[in-house]
């Protein structure tokens, strides 16, 4: 059996034309004489077929890949073997790859590199909850298609996650210019190296270029091991804080510091996309169709041209029928000698934006005490449900001891922001505190200093209040939330943080 362009496999697909080549496989567009549509085949190459470890990969991407079911992943159709070549045949995306689209455009819209990440991830995730790694995320392996939705495909060195062998001697499969520091270093890998591939492949979208270069894989490879990320603001400075701390916590070199699921990620992914879309008032291409499926919450705040298009339209008829009523009726009472009301305009109030910081950027402070104020509750903070708290110790008689003036939490606006105003939630009031700024901080600070105060008191005599800040139009990274008082329970909770700039 010739792989050559015209060969007929298995008496159905006749293949028509090559389209991709690779070091196991070369990729057909191929026609299916059975059911007259046009497919994808993967031909696994003559010459290997007979090593059994890459004959047992290449059939294992086949029983990986055909257990998902996801709009964002290439489509399993068949796989079988003609003349003891294997093959696998796969959904047809008409389209190119997102490294084409980035080799074309250079570096991608934000909102655009956002919403292929989400829908990366989500594919992603599918494939993890079933135990399955890809491990080769590159955008060499994202089809962008006609209506420009991304799909994965080449899950040619996936491997289940209870499955050993074949890779576990050690050996460095995938493209080092999105390697993790684990694979790189052939040690185990999980989802988590997926994700970290893919905070690489956006930064490559958001600049237009890998962030290391080297004099061979290898190179590049111990790059992504010892070396930190460029800073992706320098490289593009109109990119926010808050995605480039997206981009920060995916690419962690230590998988503790790095997002521990998807649904982390597409979260914090969702809301950065939410709120670039607020930026900018409009969304275009992929980002419009994305934003449809994100979480309400998540939506809240959407002018409404994005969320609801055909609704606004109306309504600006109305609203214009309204104004031409208004028009032909003053014109009616002029004429008529009924002097016209006068119409009273008011200055339009300062408008706020939302620094939207996800649940990672809240952390305790406690330097006076045992640097740990209920550490693992402190994200709720910044999770917008208010019926979640973290809340300071228990202190006795509602004071705190005489060597101890308060306790805290602080906000990381990574990389600075001027921010004009805090609004808290809380279940408890009758207590009292301040907000400190700084940009470098200690965690095992013994005291306040580096602290500075910009003389923003508070009391919480309400269960939601706003605090003005002042910081002299000066960024700031760190919003330090300091209570100095503490109500009678001796106790505070404190549900919801938003910081405005």
């Amino acid at each position: 059996m010739s792989s050559q362009v015209g060969t007929l496999l298995s008496g159905r697909y006749r293949l028509d034309a090559q389209i991709g080549t690779g070091g196991m496989s070369t990729v057909y567009r191929a026609f299916d004489t059975v059911l007259e549509r046009q497919v994808a085949i993967k031909l696994m190459h003559r010459e290997i077929a007979s090593d059994s470890d890459q004959l047992e990969r290449f059939r294992r991407e086949a029983r990986a890949v055909a257990q998902l079911n996801h709009p964002h992943i290439v489509t399993v159709i068949d796989a079988g073997e003609d003349d003891n070549t294997p093959y696998i045949v796969f959904e047809y995306v008409e389209g190119e790859t997102l490294k084409d689209r980035i080799r074309r455009y250079g570096r991608l819209p934000i909102q655009e590199s956002i919403a292929y990440a989400i829908e990366i991830a989500r594919a992603l995730g599918v494939a993890h909850e079933r135990g399955i790694v890809h491990r080769d995320v590159k955008p060499q392996n994202v089809l962008v298609d006609e209506e420009g939705s991304a799909k994965v495909t080449d899950f040619g060195i996936a491997r289940t996650l209870d499955q050993e062998g074949l890779t576990a001697d050690g050996r460095v499969l995938g493209t080092t210019d999105y390697v993790s520091p684990e694979q790189a270093l052939g040690h185990a890998v999980t989802g988590q190296s997926d994700l970290y591939s893919l905070g690489i492949v956006l930064f490559e979208m958001l600049t237009g270029d890998v962030p290391f270069r080297g004099e061979n894989q290898v190179a590049v490879a111990m790059k992504h091991v010892r070396e930190q990320l460029p800073d992706v603001q320098a490289r593009r400075p109109e990119v926010s804080s808050a995605l480039a701390a997206v981009i920060d916590r995916a690419t962690a070199k230590d998988t503790a510091d790095r997002y521990a699921t998807d649904a982390e990620l597409i979260a914090d992914l969702e809301q950065v996309l939410a709120y670039e879309t607020q930026r900018s008032g409009q969304s275009t291409g992929e980002a419009t169709a994305v934003l449809r499926t994100l979480p309400s919450k998540t939506r809240r705040g959407l002018p409404a041209r994005v969320t609801h298009p055909v609704r606004l339209i109306l309504a600006l008829l109305v609203i214009a029928g309204v104004v031409v009523a208004a028009v032909l009726l003053l014109a009616d009472n002029t004429h008529r000698g009924v002097p016209p009301r006068a119409i009273v305009r008011t200055p339009a109030a300062a408008r706020l934006q939302p620094v939207p910081l996800g649940q990672s950027r809240a952390h305790d402070f406690d330097p006076y005490g045992d640097k740990d104020e209920h550490h693992e509750d402190v994200g709720r903070v910044l999770d917008d449900d208010p019926g979640t708290s973290w809340t300071t110790e228990h202190y006795q008689n509602g004071q705190f001891p005489s060597d101890k003036p308060g306790v805290g939490l602080y906000l990381d606006a990574k990389p600075g922001v001027i921010a004009r105003q805090l609004d808290l939630r809380t279940s408890t009031t009758g207590w009292e505190g301040k907000v400190y700024v700084s940009n470098s901080v200690d965690p095992n600070a013994a005291d306040l200093t580096g602290w500075r105060d910009i003389g923003a008191t508070f009391s919480a005599d309400r269960k939601t209040f706003s605090v003005p800040l002042d910081t002299a139009k000066q960024k700031f990274r760190y919003y330090l939330i300091w209570i100095t008082r503490l109500p009678s329970v001796g106790q505070v909770a404190i549900s919801d943080v938003v910081l405005q700039k």
